[in-house]
């Protein structure tokens, strides 16, 4: 009995001195590990993932302590964060919304692990996504959403809050808080400058971000000083760029020219020095940029590329094919002056780019892909925004950096996105090139994990001919 008492002690200081493995959905051995934040590359490193959340990083193989049902020996590749897009669109009207729903695997398939909703008329099945994929039910990325955005009466966008008094614009602002929005979104085809403008300060009293188009009667600097955080859109910075920008803003406001009228005029108009004083004051208003370029590409040179034969035409309902029409026929009447005139301002445009950096302005990757904006394809438009983004100026760091720290910066989520560190989201991809050498190594697409689910390839593959099985079995 006495012998017995004893080898029982034994074993039960035995198995104290060994701790049993430890848990976790996915391992990831043998990593070239990105720092978004310095480029630095770290070799042979392990990661341990539980429940979303990055538990164990090593630089010591981690198989031995964990128990996962999934190991990634991911030996000769690269691992970073993945990517966001900052400015996608969710809409048509209910009879889309399943089309657009299919969209979301297509993010995954590009590597996309966060978009942030930047409004349309869908937002009810969009804050239900967004519970859907946090909850695992849904296949797509982590949605951050705007819900309806703020707009004036007869706004020309589907699925605004239209408003045209004060206490109009609180009964907007009280059913956003009502609905949970991660941001709002404001726009000016019909909200008047003093509304928008009242309308910011509020927000803001409110503890939201706040983004959006800028009232072309207004300056783009002093918007930026009642609180605006990011301009959706580059050509609002060509505005602030042109040497004689009150003189515009006086004449939109007198209604002498329109935002379509006064575009030349900005463009001729552009002045670097101008630019740098005026990125400045942005900058340190901590007022962002997110540029959509690919979209202006796309339309400035649709007479040369119809993009007919585009092979995601394949992955999209014929309802969001058919959205994509308005634009392209507004495109088509334009006169060989227009359309040299619409050539050139994208250039100037992308090239404000570096200027913007230089003059510390937050840059944050966004396409404006979705419905309505022709050609502006969900996933894969943020691999061809971000070509542009080098190809006018930017390194692939500062790239990557507007793909990957700008959106959690933006969204104060800095704490759980952004790194490949213990307690961030295990939101990642894995590369087989090297994207601080060629941009376009985004595309080497090995793998995704998402959510704690991996996708390799052959996953990644099936994303895409699961959404091209939907287009072809719709009626």
């Amino acid at each position: 009995m006495k012998n017995a008492l004893l080898l029982g002690l034994c074993s039960a200081l035995a198995a104290c001195s060994s701790p049993p493995e430890q848990r976790a959905d996915i391992v990831i051995e043998n990593a070239q590990i990105i720092d978004m934040q310095t480029g630095a590359i770290a070799a042979k490193q392990s990661l341990a993932i539980r429940d979303g959340i990055i538990i164990k990083c090593s630089d010591k193989p981690l198989s031995n302590h964990y128990q996962s049902s999934t190991l990634i020996d991911a030996k000769g590749q690269y691992v970073m964060p993945g990517l966001w897009d900052m400015h996608v669109h969710f809409g048509g009207g209910d009879e889309l919304i399943e089309e657009n729903k299919q969209l979301l695997p297509l993010y995954l398939a590009y590597g996309i692990t966060t978009v942030r909703d930047a409004a349309a008329d869908l937002s009810e099945s969009v804050l239900s996504w967004r519970e859907q994929v946090k909850q695992g039910q849904l296949v797509g990325p982590t949605i951050f959403t705007s819900g309806p955005k703020l707009e004036g009466k007869g706004s020309i966008w589907p699925g605004d809050l239209e408003v045209e008094t004060t206490e109009e614009m609180h009964a907007a602002m009280d059913l956003l808080d009502s609905m949970d929005v991660d941001f709002i979104k404001i726009t000016d085809s019909a909200l008047t400058p003093e509304l928008y403008l009242k309308a910011v300060h509020e927000v803001k009293k409110r503890g939201y971000q706040i983004s959006g188009h800028i009232p072309f009667s207004l300056s783009v600097t002093d918007v930026s000083k009642a609180g605006l955080d990011a301009i959706e859109h580059m050509t609002y910075m060509l505005k602030a760029a042109a040497k004689n920008e009150a003189d515009i803003s006086a004449k939109v406001a007198s209604k002498e020219l329109s935002y379509r009228t006064a575009l030349p005029i900005i463009t001729a108009q552009f002045d670097e020095p101008t630019a740098i004083e005026k990125f400045t004051v942005l900058a340190n208003n901590d007022t962002a940029v997110v540029p959509t370029l690919i979209g202006g590409k796309i339309t400035a040179y649709i007479d040369e590329d119809n993009h007919q034969d585009d092979a995601y035409l394949d992955y999209l309902g014929k309802g969001l094919k058919a959205t994509y029409q308005w634009r392209v026929d507004r495109a088509n009447k334009d006169t060989p002056a227009q359309i040299k005139q619409r050539k050139e301002r994208f250039i100037k445009t992308a090239q404000l780019l570096p200027i913007a950096q230089q003059a510390g302005v937050s840059i944050i990757a966004g396409t404006d892909a979705g419905f309505l904006n022709s050609y502006i394809y969900p996933g894969l438009s943020l691999h061809q925004e971000l070509s542009i983004f080098t190809e006018y100026g930017l390194t692939p760091l500062q790239t990557l950096q507007a793909a990957t720290l700008a959106g959690p910066k933006f969204l104060n989520k800095q704490q759980q996105y952004g790194a490949l560190s213990e307690g961030k989201v295990a939101d990642l991809i894995l590369l087989s090139k090297n994207p601080l050498i060629d941009i376009r190594n985004t595309q080497t697409l090995k793998g995704v994990v998402s959510h704690s689910t991996f996708y390799d390839s052959n996953a990644l593959e099936r994303l895409k001919q699961q959404a091209k099985a939907f287009v072809v079995s719709q009626p």
